[in-house]
């Protein structure tokens, strides 16, 4: 089934409501789907909880989400940078809930959401307050805890380019988490910078198939 290709932005977004668990991809900036949160941001959506690798940068994007009071929780493994400053100001002020989760482990718990598996131990955190109330096993002489998928409501991506049947191509390093976040979605919307006709993709270049995009729309 082929995704809906909307018009706009806010279209784009508008399944999106208060309370969701929203995924947004992008390292930094590196593949954020900024349009996407302008739009997020326009719809005056709130008490949302995202995942995303940051916690926002400057004053754009997801900073200005969480600026905007729209956020009551972040999901993410780097919530300090030298231009997180909207973070920093939320938290100290105790407007913003913070789960921290390293790298491996965010990718990892979207990526067994996506694969259908309902919980994984890994060595990342062991002995560590990450590790505090969670189960622990050591496994071959070596300590490890307990991690939980993360599923979310829906995923806000980009990507480089998409065909008429939802299939993605990104751009280098603007993939990232695109591809888990896109698995481990209810919903999975997509910003591209360019809309082709089915089958002009090289099937061998696809790195998301078009059953895990709902909607795509072209920025």
């Amino acid at each position: 089934m082929s995704p809906t290709v909307v018009e706009s932005a806010d279209e784009a977004v508008a399944g999106v409501a208060d309370g969701m668990t929203v995924l947004i991809g992008g390292f930094g900036a590196a593949g954020q789907p900024v349009e996407l949160i302008d739009a997020l941001l326009r719809s005056g959506v709130h008490d949302l909880v995202v995942v995303n690798n940051n916690a926002g940068n400057g004053d754009v994007g997801l900073a200005a989400l969480l600026a905007a009071g729209q956020v009551r929780k972040i999901v993410c493994s780097y919530p300090r940078q030298s231009d997180s400053w909207v973070f920093d100001g939320l938290y100290r002020a105790g407007k913003i809930e913070l789960e921290l989760v390293p790298q491996g482990n965010l990718a990892e718990r979207m990526r067994a959401a996506g694969a259908g598996i309902g919980a994984f131990f890994g060595p990342t955190g062991v002995g560590t307050p990450l590790a505090e109330g969670k189960e622990t096993r050591t496994i071959d002489g070596r300590g490890y805890v307990l991690e939980y998928p993360i599923r979310g409501d829906v995923a806000l991506i980009k990507a480089h380019r998409a065909d008429e049947a939802g299939n993605l191509v990104y751009r280098k390093t603007a993939r990232n988490f695109g591809p888990v976040m896109a698995t481990a979605a209810a919903s999975t919307v997509v910003q591209v910078g360019e809309l082709v006709p089915a089958g002009a993709l090289d099937p061998e270049a696809v790195v998301t198939p078009g059953i895990f995009v709902d909607t795509v729309v072209v920025i």
